[in-house]
């Protein structure tokens, strides 16, 4: 099995890359986002390798980080989630913003990823849950802020403060992370216009 490659980047296509292991080229299938980053052809790189073995083929998925292949692996663990859409999503949001997402239960910012409707960002969001703060540090206040929100029991200036910086164009998780910011710096029963000024403040820095 293979679970590392440090090579030279060889060339690339639509959705992989060929590294250079010593005069051997291996393809490395990688999300958007990680081909993006990866370095020019000619260039030394590397990649965490995910190896599927299967009776017709060996393929290699390769991720810039092992944070990254760690959600790989989680994100195939909830039904009708397979490597390609595994990848879709990781494409669309890094793996804090994804632990995140799922944590706030943000299932617009999900099914922004190809193949991911909200049936399935809801699944995702519901089984992953549990596990999310533990790939990533999610703010704790942030979670229960978003609950709270969700299940209408907010207070009335933070639930108005969250609304006005979704008006203004911030993602709801966004939104509310820059208000659970802006509480712990306010006073005990701040107004929305305080919480927003704060909370702008926070999505500036």
């Amino acid at each position: 099995m293979i679970g590392k490659l440090r090579g030279v980047v060889d060339s690339f296509g639509e959705d992989f890359v060929i590294l250079d292991v010593s005069g051997v080229g291996y393809i490395a299938h990688c999300s958007a986002r990680t081909l993006q980053r990866m370095p020019k052809v000619g260039e030394a790189a590397e990649l965490s390798i995910e190896t599927y073995v299967r009776e017709d083929m060996i393929r290699l998925y390769g991720f810039r980080s092992d944070a990254e292949r760690e959600w790989f692996r989680l994100l195939q663990t909830v039904q009708g989630v397979g490597s390609r859409v595994a990848l879709a999503i990781l494409s669309v949001l890094e793996p804090d913003a994804l632990a995140t997402a799922i944590a706030t239960g943000d299932k617009g910012s999900i099914s922004r990823a190809p193949g991911v409707g909200p049936r399935l960002a809801a699944r995702l969001a519901a089984e992953l849950k549990d596990k999310a703060p533990a790939f990533a540090p999610v703010d704790p206040a942030l979670i229960a802020l978003t609950g709270a929100v969700e299940e209408g029991a907010a207070p009335r200036p933070v639930a108005d403060a969250i609304s006005a910086l979704v008006n203004l164009g911030y993602p709801q998780v966004q939104a509310a992370a820059a208000i659970a910011a802006a509480l712990k710096g306010a006073e005990e029963g701040a107004e929305a216009k305080v919480l927003i000024r704060l909370g702008l403040r926070e999505l500036a820095r």
